[in-house]
Protein backbone atom coordinates (compact mmCIF):
# COMPACT_ATOMS: atom_id res chain seq x y z
CA UNK A 1 0.00 0.00 0.00
CA UNK A 2 3.14 2.28 0.92
CA UNK A 3 4.60 1.75 -2.40
CA UNK A 4 1.32 2.16 -4.07
CA UNK A 5 0.95 5.73 -2.88
CA UNK A 6 4.32 6.58 -3.63
CA UNK A 7 3.86 5.84 -6.98
CA UNK A 8 1.03 8.15 -6.81
CA UNK A 9 2.96 10.91 -5.35
CA UNK A 10 5.15 10.66 -7.91
CA UNK A 11 3.31 10.51 -10.87
CA UNK A 12 1.39 14.15 -9.73
CA UNK A 13 4.79 15.19 -9.30
CA UNK A 14 5.72 14.51 -12.50
CA UNK A 15 1.96 15.68 -13.64
CA UNK A 16 2.51 19.07 -12.25
CA UNK A 17 6.17 19.43 -13.69
CA UNK A 18 5.00 18.94 -17.32
CA UNK A 19 2.04 21.34 -16.56
CA UNK A 20 4.57 23.83 -15.00
CA UNK A 21 7.06 23.46 -17.87
CA UNK A 22 4.44 23.26 -20.68
CA UNK A 23 2.55 26.93 -19.30
CA UNK A 24 6.04 28.36 -18.95
CA UNK A 25 7.00 27.38 -22.34
CA UNK A 26 3.19 28.31 -23.70
CA UNK A 27 3.58 32.24 -21.74
CA UNK A 28 7.31 32.25 -23.44
CA UNK A 29 5.70 31.99 -26.87
CA UNK A 30 2.38 33.90 -26.52
CA UNK A 31 4.52 37.06 -24.91
CA UNK A 32 6.50 36.89 -27.81
CA UNK A 33 3.78 37.00 -30.39
CA UNK A 34 1.95 39.12 -28.32
CA UNK A 35 5.19 41.99 -28.65
CA UNK A 36 5.81 41.29 -32.34
CA UNK A 37 1.77 42.46 -32.20
CA UNK A 38 2.55 45.25 -29.92
CA UNK A 39 5.38 45.89 -32.54
CA UNK A 40 3.66 45.98 -35.33
CA UNK A 41 0.72 48.67 -34.09
CA UNK A 42 3.32 50.78 -31.96
CA UNK A 43 5.25 51.02 -35.51
CA UNK A 44 2.34 52.22 -36.83
CA UNK A 45 1.64 54.68 -33.61
CA UNK A 46 4.86 56.15 -34.24
CA UNK A 47 5.05 56.70 -38.02
CA UNK A 48 2.17 58.17 -37.55
CA UNK A 49 3.25 60.59 -35.12
CA UNK A 50 6.60 61.18 -37.09
CA UNK A 51 4.25 62.32 -40.20
CA UNK A 52 2.48 64.53 -38.10
CA UNK A 53 5.08 66.24 -36.56
CA UNK A 54 7.36 66.58 -39.92
CA UNK A 55 4.28 67.54 -41.91
CA UNK A 56 3.08 69.76 -39.84
CA UNK A 57 6.48 71.58 -39.23
CA UNK A 58 6.75 71.11 -43.33
CA UNK A 59 4.09 74.47 -43.22
CA UNK A 60 6.56 76.14 -41.97
CA UNK A 61 9.41 74.93 -44.63
CA UNK A 62 7.22 75.68 -47.48
CA UNK A 63 6.25 79.40 -45.98
CA UNK A 64 10.03 80.05 -45.63
CA UNK A 65 10.53 78.93 -49.11
CA UNK A 66 7.56 80.45 -50.54
CA UNK A 67 7.89 84.34 -48.62
CA UNK A 68 11.78 84.70 -49.22
CA UNK A 69 11.36 86.09 -52.81
CA UNK A 70 8.32 87.86 -52.26
CA UNK A 71 8.73 91.25 -53.75
CA UNK A 72 7.86 93.53 -50.88
CA UNK A 73 11.01 91.95 -49.18
CA UNK A 74 13.41 93.03 -52.31
CA UNK A 75 13.33 96.93 -51.24
CA UNK A 76 13.99 97.28 -47.63
CA UNK A 77 16.29 100.13 -47.65
CA UNK A 78 13.46 102.59 -47.60
CA UNK A 79 11.52 102.72 -44.16
CA UNK A 80 7.82 103.34 -45.86
CA UNK A 81 9.29 99.51 -47.79
CA UNK A 82 10.32 98.56 -43.96
CA UNK A 83 6.92 99.11 -42.84
CA UNK A 84 4.93 97.27 -45.35
CA UNK A 85 6.90 93.95 -44.92
CA UNK A 86 7.00 94.69 -41.68
CA UNK A 87 2.71 94.35 -41.95
CA UNK A 88 3.23 91.34 -44.28
CA UNK A 89 5.28 89.58 -41.84
CA UNK A 90 2.79 90.01 -39.25
CA UNK A 91 0.24 89.32 -41.35
CA UNK A 92 1.51 85.78 -42.20
CA UNK A 93 2.94 84.98 -39.19
CA UNK A 94 -1.13 85.53 -37.51
CA UNK A 95 -2.28 83.56 -40.55
CA UNK A 96 -0.29 80.85 -39.66
CA UNK A 97 0.49 80.94 -36.02
CA UNK A 98 3.93 81.34 -36.12
CA UNK A 99 6.30 82.44 -33.32
CA UNK A 100 7.94 85.05 -35.77
CA UNK A 101 8.46 85.51 -39.18
CA UNK A 102 11.73 87.85 -39.98
CA UNK A 103 14.31 88.96 -42.40
CA UNK A 104 17.80 89.10 -42.33
CA UNK A 105 20.65 90.84 -44.44
CA UNK A 106 24.17 89.00 -45.22
CA UNK A 107 25.34 90.42 -42.22
CA UNK A 108 22.80 88.29 -39.62
CA UNK A 109 21.22 91.47 -38.86
CA UNK A 110 17.57 91.39 -38.27
CA UNK A 111 16.25 94.52 -41.19
CA UNK A 112 12.56 93.78 -40.63
CA UNK A 113 10.31 91.39 -38.54
CA UNK A 114 7.08 90.49 -37.13
CA UNK A 115 7.21 90.13 -33.36
CA UNK A 116 10.91 90.43 -33.08
CA UNK A 117 11.24 87.57 -30.31
CA UNK A 118 14.76 86.30 -31.63
CA UNK A 119 16.25 89.56 -30.93
CA UNK A 120 18.59 91.90 -33.52
CA UNK A 121 21.43 89.17 -33.84
CA UNK A 122 21.31 85.69 -35.53
CA UNK A 123 24.70 85.78 -36.78
CA UNK A 124 25.94 82.87 -34.14
CA UNK A 125 22.75 80.99 -35.13
CA UNK A 126 23.51 77.73 -37.23
CA UNK A 127 20.57 77.87 -39.54
CA UNK A 128 21.88 81.59 -40.38
CA UNK A 129 25.23 80.34 -41.81
CA UNK A 130 23.53 77.58 -43.55
CA UNK A 131 21.41 79.62 -45.76
CA UNK A 132 23.83 82.36 -46.46
CA UNK A 133 25.35 79.39 -48.19
CA UNK A 134 22.29 79.12 -50.30
CA UNK A 135 20.60 75.85 -48.78
CA UNK A 136 17.80 75.61 -46.43
CA UNK A 137 18.76 76.24 -42.84
CA UNK A 138 17.30 74.71 -39.94
CA UNK A 139 17.45 74.88 -35.99
CA UNK A 140 15.62 74.81 -32.62
CA UNK A 141 15.48 75.83 -29.56
CA UNK A 142 14.24 77.36 -26.46
CA UNK A 143 13.20 81.09 -26.46
CA UNK A 144 14.36 83.33 -23.26
CA UNK A 145 12.45 84.57 -21.15
CA UNK A 146 9.13 82.53 -21.32
CA UNK A 147 10.73 79.23 -21.86
CA UNK A 148 8.63 78.38 -25.12
CA UNK A 149 10.40 76.01 -27.61
CA UNK A 150 10.81 76.33 -31.18
CA UNK A 151 11.70 75.30 -34.87
CA UNK A 152 13.26 77.40 -37.38
CA UNK A 153 13.36 77.52 -40.60
CA UNK A 154 15.58 80.00 -43.08
CA UNK A 155 15.53 80.22 -46.48
CA UNK A 156 18.28 82.17 -48.33
CA UNK A 157 17.21 85.20 -50.62
CA UNK A 158 19.22 85.60 -53.64
CA UNK A 159 19.75 88.89 -55.51
CA UNK A 160 19.51 89.06 -59.20
CA UNK A 161 23.26 88.27 -59.91
CA UNK A 162 22.59 84.60 -57.83
CA UNK A 163 24.04 86.29 -54.39
CA UNK A 164 22.32 85.48 -51.45
CA UNK A 165 21.47 88.97 -50.38
CA UNK A 166 19.42 87.54 -47.10
CA UNK A 167 17.78 84.90 -45.40
CA UNK A 168 13.17 84.72 -44.19
CA UNK A 169 13.55 82.71 -41.22
CA UNK A 170 10.09 81.20 -40.07
CA UNK A 171 10.05 80.68 -35.75
CA UNK A 172 7.22 77.95 -35.80
CA UNK A 173 6.20 77.23 -32.14
CA UNK A 174 6.35 73.60 -31.34
CA UNK A 175 3.79 73.68 -28.58
CA UNK A 176 1.09 74.44 -31.33
CA UNK A 177 2.27 71.11 -33.46
CA UNK A 178 1.65 69.06 -30.38
CA UNK A 179 -1.62 70.08 -29.81
CA UNK A 180 -3.23 68.23 -32.70
CA UNK A 181 -1.81 65.01 -31.27
CA UNK A 182 -1.56 65.20 -27.43
CA UNK A 183 -2.44 62.44 -25.71
CA UNK A 184 -4.45 60.58 -28.67
CA UNK A 185 -1.18 57.92 -28.75
CA UNK A 186 0.90 56.06 -26.26
CA UNK A 187 3.98 57.98 -24.76
CA UNK A 188 5.73 59.67 -27.86
CA UNK A 189 8.73 62.09 -28.21
CA UNK A 190 11.18 63.18 -30.38
CA UNK A 191 15.20 63.42 -28.73
CA UNK A 192 17.35 66.39 -31.02
CA UNK A 193 21.12 65.38 -31.34
CA UNK A 194 22.20 65.99 -27.48
CA UNK A 195 19.69 63.51 -26.78
CA UNK A 196 16.94 66.09 -24.95
CA UNK A 197 13.30 65.09 -25.11
CA UNK A 198 12.53 68.39 -27.27
CA UNK A 199 8.72 67.46 -28.28
CA UNK A 200 6.56 65.28 -26.61
CA UNK A 201 3.04 64.08 -26.29
CA UNK A 202 3.33 64.20 -22.92
CA UNK A 203 4.77 67.21 -21.46
CA UNK A 204 6.11 65.47 -18.30
CA UNK A 205 8.81 64.03 -20.80
CA UNK A 206 9.93 67.57 -22.00
CA UNK A 207 13.61 67.81 -21.54
CA UNK A 208 14.39 64.56 -19.87
CA UNK A 209 18.20 63.59 -21.07
CA UNK A 210 18.68 60.36 -22.83
CA UNK A 211 20.60 58.57 -19.84
CA UNK A 212 24.84 58.14 -20.81
CA UNK A 213 24.94 54.82 -18.65
CA UNK A 214 22.41 52.78 -20.86
CA UNK A 215 18.58 53.06 -22.48
CA UNK A 216 15.91 54.94 -20.60
CA UNK A 217 15.54 58.74 -19.63
CA UNK A 218 16.80 61.18 -16.93
CA UNK A 219 14.72 63.68 -15.62
CA UNK A 220 15.67 67.35 -15.91
CA UNK A 221 16.33 67.74 -12.32
CA UNK A 222 19.30 65.68 -12.14
CA UNK A 223 17.54 63.20 -9.68
CA UNK A 224 19.56 59.27 -9.81
CA UNK A 225 16.90 57.17 -10.63
CA UNK A 226 17.44 53.38 -11.70
CA UNK A 227 17.71 52.20 -15.20
CA UNK A 228 16.84 49.01 -16.49
CA UNK A 229 17.06 47.44 -19.98
CA UNK A 230 16.34 44.37 -21.23
CA UNK A 231 15.63 42.59 -24.88
CA UNK A 232 13.23 39.85 -25.20
CA UNK A 233 13.94 38.50 -28.42
CA UNK A 234 14.45 41.17 -31.07
CA UNK A 235 12.56 43.76 -28.92
CA UNK A 236 14.12 46.13 -26.47
CA UNK A 237 12.18 46.58 -22.97
CA UNK A 238 12.11 49.52 -20.49
CA UNK A 239 11.48 49.50 -16.75
CA UNK A 240 10.01 52.49 -15.94
CA UNK A 241 8.50 51.98 -12.27
CA UNK A 242 10.54 55.32 -11.66
CA UNK A 243 8.14 57.62 -13.76
CA UNK A 244 4.18 57.64 -12.77
CA UNK A 245 3.49 59.16 -15.79
CA UNK A 246 4.54 55.96 -17.61
CA UNK A 247 4.27 52.44 -17.79
CA UNK A 248 6.15 50.00 -14.90
CA UNK A 249 7.23 48.41 -18.56
CA UNK A 250 7.66 49.24 -22.04
CA UNK A 251 8.54 48.42 -25.76
CA UNK A 252 10.61 50.92 -26.85
CA UNK A 253 11.10 51.51 -30.32
CA UNK A 254 12.69 54.63 -32.48
CA UNK A 255 12.95 55.71 -36.00
CA UNK A 256 15.45 58.18 -37.36
CA UNK A 257 13.93 61.72 -38.76
CA UNK A 258 17.03 63.12 -40.67
CA UNK A 259 14.05 65.72 -42.38
CA UNK A 260 13.81 67.43 -38.89
CA UNK A 261 17.01 66.21 -37.22
CA UNK A 262 15.54 64.38 -34.44
CA UNK A 263 14.99 60.70 -33.83
CA UNK A 264 10.93 59.63 -32.87
CA UNK A 265 10.77 57.07 -30.00
CA UNK A 266 8.01 55.63 -28.49
CA UNK A 267 6.93 53.53 -25.13
CA UNK A 268 4.35 51.34 -25.32
CA UNK A 269 2.47 49.45 -22.34
CA UNK A 270 3.64 45.55 -22.35
CA UNK A 271 1.25 44.94 -19.55
CA UNK A 272 -1.53 43.47 -21.87
CA UNK A 273 1.08 41.38 -23.72
CA UNK A 274 1.85 40.11 -20.44
CA UNK A 275 -2.21 39.31 -19.59
CA UNK A 276 -2.79 37.88 -23.30
CA UNK A 277 0.37 35.33 -22.51
CA UNK A 278 -0.43 34.73 -18.81
CA UNK A 279 -4.34 34.44 -19.86
CA UNK A 280 -2.61 31.74 -22.54
CA UNK A 281 -1.09 30.21 -19.95
CA UNK A 282 -3.27 29.69 -17.51
CA UNK A 283 -5.51 28.10 -20.34
CA UNK A 284 -2.95 25.56 -21.69
CA UNK A 285 -2.41 24.37 -17.80
CA UNK A 286 -5.84 23.99 -17.51
CA UNK A 287 -6.10 21.55 -20.60
CA UNK A 288 -2.63 19.89 -19.62
CA UNK A 289 -4.27 19.21 -16.05
CA UNK A 290 -7.61 18.38 -17.80
CA UNK A 291 -5.96 15.89 -19.86
CA UNK A 292 -3.42 14.62 -17.32
CA UNK A 293 -6.50 13.78 -15.84
CA UNK A 294 -8.73 12.06 -18.32
CA UNK A 295 -5.51 9.43 -18.75
CA UNK A 296 -5.37 8.50 -15.02
CA UNK A 297 -8.94 7.98 -15.21
CA UNK A 298 -8.55 6.68 -18.83
CA UNK A 299 -5.98 4.10 -16.94
CA UNK A 300 -8.23 3.31 -14.26
CA UNK A 301 -10.92 1.95 -15.89
CA UNK A 302 -9.02 0.45 -18.94
CA UNK A 303 -9.01 -2.98 -17.40
CA UNK A 304 -13.33 -2.23 -17.21
CA UNK A 305 -13.59 -1.23 -20.78
CA UNK A 306 -11.54 -4.31 -22.03
CA UNK A 307 -14.21 -6.64 -20.32
CA UNK A 308 -16.95 -4.73 -21.57
CA UNK A 309 -15.12 -4.66 -25.42
CA UNK A 310 -15.58 -8.35 -26.12
CA UNK A 311 -19.29 -8.12 -24.70
CA UNK A 312 -19.42 -4.96 -26.96
CA UNK A 313 -17.79 -6.64 -30.08
CA UNK A 314 -20.40 -9.21 -30.16
CA UNK A 315 -23.37 -6.69 -29.96
CA UNK A 316 -21.81 -4.47 -32.75
CA UNK A 317 -21.21 -8.04 -35.16
CA UNK A 318 -24.85 -8.88 -34.72
CA UNK A 319 -25.82 -5.49 -34.91
CA UNK A 320 -23.60 -5.16 -38.05
CA UNK A 321 -25.29 -8.16 -39.63
CA UNK A 322 -28.99 -6.89 -38.94
CA UNK A 323 -27.58 -3.06 -40.31
CA UNK A 324 -26.23 -5.17 -43.30
CA UNK A 325 -29.76 -6.81 -44.15
CA UNK A 326 -31.38 -3.45 -43.76
CA UNK A 327 -28.86 -1.51 -46.11
CA UNK A 328 -29.59 -4.59 -49.20
CA UNK A 329 -33.10 -4.29 -48.47
CA UNK A 330 -33.09 0.15 -48.43
CA UNK A 331 -30.88 -0.37 -51.51
CA UNK A 332 -33.66 -2.09 -53.45
CA UNK A 333 -36.30 0.22 -52.56
CA UNK A 334 -34.33 3.28 -53.80
CA UNK A 335 -33.76 1.33 -56.82
CA UNK A 336 -37.30 0.76 -57.57
CA UNK A 337 -37.94 4.05 -56.82
CA UNK A 338 -35.77 5.40 -59.18
CA UNK A 339 -36.91 3.34 -61.79
CA UNK A 340 -40.75 4.88 -60.94
CA UNK A 341 -39.32 8.14 -60.86
CA UNK A 342 -37.63 7.43 -64.44
CA UNK A 343 -41.12 5.99 -65.41
CA UNK A 344 -43.11 9.12 -63.88
CA UNK A 345 -40.72 11.27 -66.21
CA UNK A 346 -41.16 9.30 -68.90
CA UNK A 347 -44.70 9.41 -68.92
CA UNK A 348 -44.95 13.22 -68.25
CA UNK A 349 -42.86 13.99 -70.71
CA UNK A 350 -45.51 11.70 -73.08
CA UNK A 351 -47.99 13.16 -71.62
CA UNK A 352 -46.68 17.03 -72.79
CA UNK A 353 -46.01 16.12 -76.33
CA UNK A 354 -49.49 14.61 -76.50
CA UNK A 355 -50.72 17.93 -75.74
CA UNK A 356 -48.94 19.29 -78.09
CA UNK A 357 -49.80 16.78 -80.99
CA UNK A 358 -53.31 17.41 -79.40
CA UNK A 359 -53.21 21.49 -80.08
CA UNK A 360 -52.09 20.58 -83.38
CA UNK A 361 -54.76 18.46 -83.87
CA UNK A 362 -57.38 21.41 -82.99
CA UNK A 363 -55.47 23.94 -85.22
CA UNK A 364 -54.84 21.86 -88.58
CA UNK A 365 -58.18 22.94 -90.06
CA UNK A 366 -56.90 26.74 -89.39
CA UNK A 367 -53.16 26.07 -91.01
CA UNK A 368 -54.11 23.68 -93.74
CA UNK A 369 -55.82 26.39 -95.01
CA UNK A 370 -53.01 28.82 -93.93
CA UNK A 371 -50.99 26.73 -96.28
CA UNK A 372 -53.25 26.17 -99.24
CA UNK A 373 -54.42 29.34 -99.97
CA UNK A 374 -50.68 30.61 -100.42
CA UNK A 375 -50.04 27.20 -102.73
CA UNK A 376 -52.87 28.35 -104.67
CA UNK A 377 -51.90 31.81 -104.67
CA UNK A 378 -48.47 30.80 -105.80
CA UNK A 379 -49.97 29.08 -108.80
CA UNK A 380 -52.10 31.99 -109.96
CA UNK A 381 -48.78 33.96 -110.06
CA UNK A 382 -46.68 31.95 -111.77
CA UNK A 383 -49.70 31.37 -114.26
CA UNK A 384 -50.10 35.01 -114.53
CA UNK A 385 -46.02 35.05 -114.68
CA UNK A 386 -45.94 32.83 -117.70
CA UNK A 387 -48.43 35.03 -119.51
CA UNK A 388 -46.99 38.18 -118.63
CA UNK A 389 -43.73 36.62 -120.21
CA UNK A 390 -45.08 35.46 -123.33
CA UNK A 391 -46.73 38.82 -123.88
CA UNK A 392 -43.33 40.54 -123.55
CA UNK A 393 -44.04 41.87 -119.73
CA UNK A 394 -41.26 40.94 -118.13
CA UNK A 395 -41.67 43.99 -115.20
CA UNK A 396 -45.46 42.32 -114.09
CA UNK A 397 -43.77 38.84 -114.51
CA UNK A 398 -41.13 40.36 -111.83
CA UNK A 399 -43.70 41.68 -110.12
CA UNK A 400 -45.40 37.85 -109.65
CA UNK A 401 -42.00 36.33 -108.96
CA UNK A 402 -41.76 38.27 -106.05
CA UNK A 403 -45.14 37.52 -104.92
CA UNK A 404 -44.38 34.11 -105.21
CA UNK A 405 -40.93 34.17 -102.94
CA UNK A 406 -43.24 36.27 -100.05
CA UNK A 407 -45.79 33.49 -100.43
CA UNK A 408 -43.03 31.13 -99.95
CA UNK A 409 -41.65 32.57 -97.13
CA UNK A 410 -44.71 32.95 -94.98
CA UNK A 411 -45.45 28.98 -95.53
CA UNK A 412 -41.61 28.59 -94.73
CA UNK A 413 -42.70 30.76 -91.35
CA UNK A 414 -45.21 28.81 -90.32
CA UNK A 415 -43.68 25.56 -91.38
CA UNK A 416 -41.09 26.49 -88.97
CA UNK A 417 -42.89 27.15 -86.21
CA UNK A 418 -45.15 23.85 -86.27
CA UNK A 419 -41.76 22.28 -86.47
CA UNK A 420 -40.44 23.89 -83.81
CA UNK A 421 -43.79 23.41 -81.49
CA UNK A 422 -44.25 19.84 -82.53
CA UNK A 423 -40.69 18.46 -81.49
CA UNK A 424 -39.90 16.89 -77.77
CA UNK A 425 -37.63 20.01 -76.46
CA UNK A 426 -34.67 17.97 -74.40
CA UNK A 427 -32.45 20.86 -74.02
CA UNK A 428 -32.00 22.43 -70.68
CA UNK A 429 -33.85 25.11 -69.29
CA UNK A 430 -32.15 28.81 -70.38
CA UNK A 431 -32.36 32.17 -71.84
CA UNK A 432 -35.31 32.35 -73.37
CA UNK A 433 -36.91 35.72 -75.45
CA UNK A 434 -40.32 36.04 -73.70
CA UNK A 435 -41.97 38.57 -76.73
CA UNK A 436 -40.79 36.00 -79.33
CA UNK A 437 -41.77 32.61 -77.81
CA UNK A 438 -45.49 34.99 -77.86
CA UNK A 439 -44.93 35.95 -81.01
CA UNK A 440 -44.55 32.36 -82.14
CA UNK A 441 -47.61 31.16 -80.11
CA UNK A 442 -49.67 34.13 -82.00
CA UNK A 443 -48.30 33.06 -85.48
CA UNK A 444 -49.38 29.09 -84.59
CA UNK A 445 -53.13 29.83 -83.32
CA UNK A 446 -53.61 32.83 -85.68
CA UNK A 447 -55.60 30.88 -88.53
CA UNK A 448 -57.70 29.07 -85.89
CA UNK A 449 -58.14 32.83 -84.21
CA UNK A 450 -59.34 34.59 -87.94
CA UNK A 451 -61.51 31.55 -88.47
CA UNK A 452 -63.64 32.05 -85.26
CA UNK A 453 -63.23 35.95 -85.78
CA UNK A 454 -61.82 36.11 -82.07
CA UNK A 455 -59.62 39.69 -82.18
CA UNK A 456 -56.10 39.67 -80.50
CA UNK A 457 -54.47 42.54 -78.92
CA UNK A 458 -50.75 42.23 -78.21
CA UNK A 459 -47.70 45.09 -78.40
CA UNK A 460 -44.67 43.57 -78.43
CA UNK A 461 -41.64 44.81 -76.26
CA UNK A 462 -39.41 47.48 -77.99
CA UNK A 463 -36.36 45.42 -76.27
CA UNK A 464 -35.88 41.98 -75.50
CA UNK A 465 -37.20 40.53 -72.52
CA UNK A 466 -35.61 37.12 -71.37
CA UNK A 467 -36.86 34.97 -69.01
CA UNK A 468 -35.37 31.32 -67.34
CA UNK A 469 -37.18 28.51 -69.18
CA UNK A 470 -37.57 26.72 -72.13
CA UNK A 471 -38.42 27.90 -75.36
CA UNK A 472 -41.03 24.63 -77.06
CA UNK A 473 -42.29 24.20 -73.64
CA UNK A 474 -43.29 28.13 -73.03
CA UNK A 475 -45.10 28.49 -76.61
CA UNK A 476 -47.34 25.30 -76.07
CA UNK A 477 -48.12 26.63 -72.37
CA UNK A 478 -49.37 29.89 -74.07
CA UNK A 479 -50.94 28.29 -77.36
CA UNK A 480 -52.90 26.23 -74.78
CA UNK A 481 -53.82 29.37 -73.11
CA UNK A 482 -54.77 31.25 -76.07
CA UNK A 483 -56.32 28.13 -77.34
CA UNK A 484 -58.68 27.91 -74.33
CA UNK A 485 -59.72 32.14 -74.18
CA UNK A 486 -60.75 31.75 -77.72
CA UNK A 487 -62.99 28.08 -76.79
CA UNK A 488 -64.77 29.94 -73.88
CA UNK A 489 -66.16 32.70 -76.54
CA UNK A 490 -67.36 30.38 -79.41
CA UNK A 491 -71.35 30.54 -77.86
CA UNK A 492 -70.71 34.80 -77.94
CA UNK A 493 -70.96 37.23 -81.14
CA UNK A 494 -67.66 39.48 -79.40
CA UNK A 495 -64.51 37.45 -79.12
CA UNK A 496 -61.28 39.56 -77.62
CA UNK A 497 -58.11 38.10 -76.40
CA UNK A 498 -55.64 40.94 -74.68
CA UNK A 499 -51.70 39.42 -73.92
CA UNK A 500 -49.59 41.87 -72.09
CA UNK A 501 -46.15 41.32 -69.89
CA UNK A 502 -45.49 43.51 -67.15
CA UNK A 503 -42.88 43.27 -64.32
CA UNK A 504 -44.37 42.50 -60.44
CA UNK A 505 -42.16 42.46 -57.12
CA UNK A 506 -42.46 39.83 -55.20
CA UNK A 507 -40.76 38.25 -52.39
CA UNK A 508 -37.88 37.12 -54.15
CA UNK A 509 -37.71 39.60 -56.32
CA UNK A 510 -38.70 41.21 -59.56
CA UNK A 511 -40.52 39.14 -62.09
CA UNK A 512 -41.89 38.27 -65.21
CA UNK A 513 -45.82 38.48 -65.85
CA UNK A 514 -47.23 37.42 -68.82
CA UNK A 515 -51.40 37.87 -69.14
CA UNK A 516 -53.52 36.55 -71.01
CA UNK A 517 -57.17 38.10 -70.69
CA UNK A 518 -60.50 37.40 -72.25
CA UNK A 519 -64.16 38.48 -72.39
CA UNK A 520 -65.70 35.32 -71.92
CA UNK A 521 -67.98 33.92 -69.15
CA UNK A 522 -65.10 33.31 -67.01
CA UNK A 523 -64.69 30.20 -64.57
CA UNK A 524 -67.03 28.36 -62.82
CA UNK A 525 -64.54 26.65 -60.84
CA UNK A 526 -61.00 28.80 -60.76
CA UNK A 527 -60.13 26.26 -57.94
CA UNK A 528 -59.86 23.00 -59.98
CA UNK A 529 -59.02 24.66 -63.31
CA UNK A 530 -55.38 22.94 -62.83
CA UNK A 531 -56.86 19.55 -62.09
CA UNK A 532 -55.99 16.69 -64.23
CA UNK A 533 -59.23 15.68 -66.57
CA UNK A 534 -60.57 18.63 -65.04
CA UNK A 535 -62.86 20.05 -68.34
CA UNK A 536 -66.70 22.44 -68.76
CA UNK A 537 -66.47 20.84 -72.33
CA UNK A 538 -69.37 18.22 -73.11
CA UNK A 539 -68.45 14.70 -72.36
CA UNK A 540 -67.32 12.46 -75.58
CA UNK A 541 -66.57 15.65 -77.39
CA UNK A 542 -63.47 16.41 -79.92
CA UNK A 543 -62.32 19.70 -78.04
CA UNK A 544 -60.01 17.78 -75.55
CA UNK A 545 -59.60 15.86 -72.37
CA UNK A 546 -59.13 18.51 -69.95
CA UNK A 547 -55.63 18.27 -69.64
CA UNK A 548 -54.41 21.38 -71.25
CA UNK A 549 -53.97 23.70 -68.11
CA UNK A 550 -52.69 20.79 -66.01
CA UNK A 551 -49.94 20.28 -68.95
CA UNK A 552 -49.25 23.81 -68.73
CA UNK A 553 -49.04 24.02 -64.64
CA UNK A 554 -46.77 21.35 -64.76
CA UNK A 555 -44.36 23.59 -67.70
CA UNK A 556 -44.49 26.77 -65.96
CA UNK A 557 -43.71 24.35 -62.14
CA UNK A 558 -40.59 23.10 -63.92
CA UNK A 559 -39.19 26.31 -64.49
CA UNK A 560 -39.47 27.89 -61.36
CA UNK A 561 -42.64 29.88 -62.54
CA UNK A 562 -45.89 29.82 -61.23
CA UNK A 563 -49.59 29.98 -63.05
CA UNK A 564 -52.90 31.31 -61.77
CA UNK A 565 -56.26 31.86 -62.93
CA UNK A 566 -58.90 34.16 -61.61
CA UNK A 567 -62.29 36.04 -63.15
CA UNK A 568 -62.16 39.42 -63.66
CA UNK A 569 -66.21 40.35 -64.09
CA UNK A 570 -66.01 40.67 -67.69
CA UNK A 571 -64.04 37.11 -68.15
CA UNK A 572 -61.24 35.42 -67.12
CA UNK A 573 -57.46 36.22 -66.93
CA UNK A 574 -54.12 33.23 -66.48
CA UNK A 575 -51.30 34.82 -65.54
CA UNK A 576 -47.43 33.17 -66.33
CA UNK A 577 -45.28 34.29 -63.86
CA UNK A 578 -41.45 33.92 -64.45
CA UNK A 579 -37.74 34.53 -63.05
CA UNK A 580 -35.80 37.05 -65.45
CA UNK A 581 -33.17 35.06 -66.83
CA UNK A 582 -29.88 35.46 -64.86
CA UNK A 583 -26.07 34.73 -65.89
CA UNK A 584 -23.75 33.03 -63.70
CA UNK A 585 -22.69 34.73 -60.45
CA UNK A 586 -26.71 36.13 -59.77
CA UNK A 587 -26.11 39.45 -62.17
CA UNK A 588 -28.80 40.35 -64.71
CA UNK A 589 -27.03 40.19 -68.19
CA UNK A 590 -30.34 42.05 -69.66
CA UNK A 591 -31.39 45.12 -67.31
CA UNK A 592 -35.06 45.16 -68.49
CA UNK A 593 -36.32 47.31 -65.64
CA UNK A 594 -39.02 47.92 -67.57
CA UNK A 595 -41.43 46.27 -69.96
CA UNK A 596 -43.04 48.23 -72.92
Amino acid sequence: MTQFHAHRWIILALLLGAVAAVAGGVYRLGYRQALDSLAERSAADLALASDRVTTQLQVYQELAVLMADHPTLKRLDRAEARVAAQGLLREVADKTAALDVFFVDRAGRVVVAAEGVMGRDVTQSSYFHRAMQGALGTGYGVLQPDGRRAYIYAAPDFDVDGRVRGALVVVADVEDVEQTWRGSLPAVFFTNRGGEVFIANRRELLFWQRSAEGPGLSPPDGRQVALRAWMEGPHEIWDLRWSPYLPERALHQAVNLPQIGMVGEILVDVAPAQRLAGLQAAAMAAIVLALGAMLALALERRRTLAEANTVLESRVAARTRALSATNMRLTREVQERQEAEAALKRAQEELVQAGKLSALGQMSAGISHELNQPLMAIQQYAENGEAFVARGKPERAEENLGRISQMAGRMARIIKNLRAFARNESEPMGRVDLGQVIASAIELTEPRLRQDRVDLIWQPPAEPVFAWGGEVRLSQVFVNLINNAADAMLEQEQREIRIAIETREGEGGARLAVSVRDIGPGLKEPEKIFDPFYSTKAVGSSEGMGLGLSISYGLVQSFGGHIRGVNTGDGAEFTVELDRWRAQGGTDTQQQDEVA
